[in-house]
């Protein structure tokens, strides 16, 4: 069963990641979803361990890149060099080559540096020289920025956003999460420990599974008219745009397929949608004076646009 091997990559995950189950399961519907993550949060949460624990759970080729000021886009996609010894000029592969790719601090590079990642996010592959190398199968892209309000960042394009699937936040751990933490960490790392639960194949069959669970039309009506409601806000420059539908629906069909439904209920819908929408909006400045946030916003979509109990469900 997809459900319980869920369950048990995200108790493995845990291991590492203490009293964040439900970030680590948003990250996992992500990949089902075969999207990528945006992590954003302040240094020291542990945004980079929670992707090299995946990494190891899954079974993935990781590599991460250390995005600074001088990271040129050559370095993300690759290069050509001319090879004195043949004759020819020979493709090095970048960063990208890989299953999952940590860009750490993205958000401390150049916008030219940071666009080299929009066609490998969307279309899986890189063109150098004219010459389009396709990536491995699956790819995921976990970056992670520090707020923008920390020193030497700058936002991320809005066409860079769209291609994240989703926008998350670790935060600080509680009281008794730091204490296990410190526990684990007094003779050995918890990342020495974790397993390999699932497998490159097996992601491939949940994502082909995707396809089959079943959204009816109130769902996806219902799905459609909160994604439109973010369009018709008067604090809203930019709403959610049809690729943000597209990723919403996908992610809501993850979301069952880990509570082990094969049909998508409005439940689902409203547990993703500030994750997959809210760092889709470009609000006015009029909401940053009122410090109306994109968060609020979507939260108050949430609560005004409702499915009636008839509709739920096949």
């Amino acid at each position: 069963m997809i459900s319980e091997k869920s369950k048990q990559v995200v108790d493995e995950v845990s291991k590492v990641i203490v009293g964040k189950r439900e970030v680590i399961e948003r990250v996992l519907m992500t990949i089902y979803a075969g999207g990528h993550i945006l992590l954003e949060d302040c240094p020291g949460v542990g945004k980079t361990t929670l992707a090299l624990a995946f990494s190891k759970v899954m079974g993935l080729d990781y590599k991460r890149i250390q995005f600074t000021p001088d990271t040129m886009p050559s370095d993300i996609t690759g290069f050509t060099m001319y090879n004195k010894a043949n004759g020819n000029f020979e493709f090095k592969q970048g960063a990208v080559f890989c299953n999952m790719l940590l860009g750490d601090e993205i958000n401390r590079t150049s916008a030219k540096t940071q666009a080299a990642l929009l066609e490998s996010m969307e279309e899986g592959k890189v063109t150098i020289d004219g010459e389009a190398h396709e990536l491995p199968n699956p790819f995921v892209v976990i970056a992670t920025q520090n707020p923008i309000t920390s020193a030497g960042t700058q936002p991320l394009p809005d066409s860079q956003l769209d291609r994240f699937m989703v926008k998350l936040s670790i935060g600080y751990p509680k009281l008794e999460d730091q204490k296990s933490i410190l526990k684990q960490r007094r003779y050995t790392n918890p990342l020495d420990s974790v397993s390999c639960i699932m497998s490159k194949e097996d992601i491939f069959e949940t994502r082909n599974y995707l396809s089959s669970i079943n959204m009816n039309d109130n769902i996806m009506e219902y799905l459609i008219r909160l994604c439109e409601a973010t369009r018709e806000e008067s604090m809203v420059a930019l709403g959610v745009s049809p690729r943000g539908v597209i990723a919403l629906s996908k992610m809501a069909k993850a979301c069952a397929i880990m509570r082990d439904r094969d049909y998508v209920t409005p439940e689902d819908i409203r547990e993703v949608f500030i994750p997959v929408c809210a760092h889709r909006l470009q609000m006015k400045p009029q909401a940053r004076i009122e410090g109306l946030t994109a968060e609020k916003l979507c939260g108050q979509i949430l609560d005004d646009i409702s499915v009636s109990s008839s509709k739920r469900g096949r």
